[in-house]
């Protein structure tokens, strides 16, 4: 892409709360509940678009509150929901070992219907504050859930997955009891895929079994590959940063 200057608008943070379903628990399954989220809105005169941010492994941590604000700054309403709220709420990780261990232990934890009604309800919550149009952005893991919200109904336009993996396998709970990849006919929205070529976590074999998958179910999309660049890169490389950002920022302010 051709380099753009991209606005940087002021903007507003906020720790919220939402009223989500938690559909495993009550006697019709239905109980509501509630979850936190980070919010983080341009000051600017609206309305604004709105983007749900699926949280990483580590949870709605410092640098998914800056993923939050950046988007606010290029005049994106973000709302970043604790996807762990039911079992750890405000889990925030550490970046090791200990840390990948206990978010694989919380990820195990989250059925689809959680992660997906979780998703809902933040996106109505933006709605109801002013957001005509709604999409989302999911990082890693949060990428995954991003995709799936979409596959399951959740009216989100764009869908934007950062390197999110397993989606042609079955190797986390939120992929089971067939592959997320699986439901990707039932997406609308359009969807952008961005990974790093060297990503451990998103094989070439993945990335492609992704495409094939958008292809076939004739869903608007782009896959974006960056050479020499690894997972999370977001914030790590700059060409790479640079380059998602401007693709994000024009695709939220696109008419579809």
């Amino acid at each position: 892409m051709t380099s753009i200057s991209l606005p940087t608008m002021p903007i507003e943070t906020a720790h919220v709360r939402i009223k989500v379903p938690d559909v495993d628990t009550g006697a019709d399954g239905h109980a509501d509940g509630e979850m936190g989220a980070y919010l983080a809105r341009p000051t600017t005169p609206g309305p604004h678009p709105g983007a749900v941010v699926g949280m990483h492994l580590f949870g709605v941590d410092a640098d998914v509150r800056a993923v939050c604000d950046r988007l606010a700054a290029l005049g994106i309403a973000a709302l970043a929901p604790d996807l762990y709220h039911r079992t750890e709420p405000g889990a925030e990780l550490a970046h090791d070992e200990n840390g990948r261990a206990r978010g694989f232990e919380l990820l195990d934890l989250m059925t689809r219907q959680q992660a997906v009604a979780d998703m809902a309800g933040s996106a109505e919550y933006l709605r109801a504050h002013g957001c005509a149009k709604v999409g989302a952005l999911g990082l890693s893991v949060g990428g995954h859930v991003t995709y799936l919200a979409a596959a399951c109904g959740v009216d989100l336009d764009p869908v934007v997955v950062l390197y999110g993996g397993w989606l042609p396998t079955t190797q986390i709970r939120l992929s089971r009891p067939e592959p997320t990849l699986d439901l990707t006919p039932a997406i609308r929205g359009r969807v952008l895929f961005l990974v790093g070529a060297d990503d451990h976590v998103v094989p070439a074999e993945h990335r492609q079994q992704v495409a094939d998958a958008l292809r076939a179910a004739g869903t608007r999309h782009q896959v974006v590959v960056y050479p020499g660049v690894g997972h999370a890169y977001l914030g790590v490389d700059p060409h790479a940063s640079a380059d998602t950002w401007e693709r994000v920022h024009d695709l939220f302010f696109d008419e579809p």
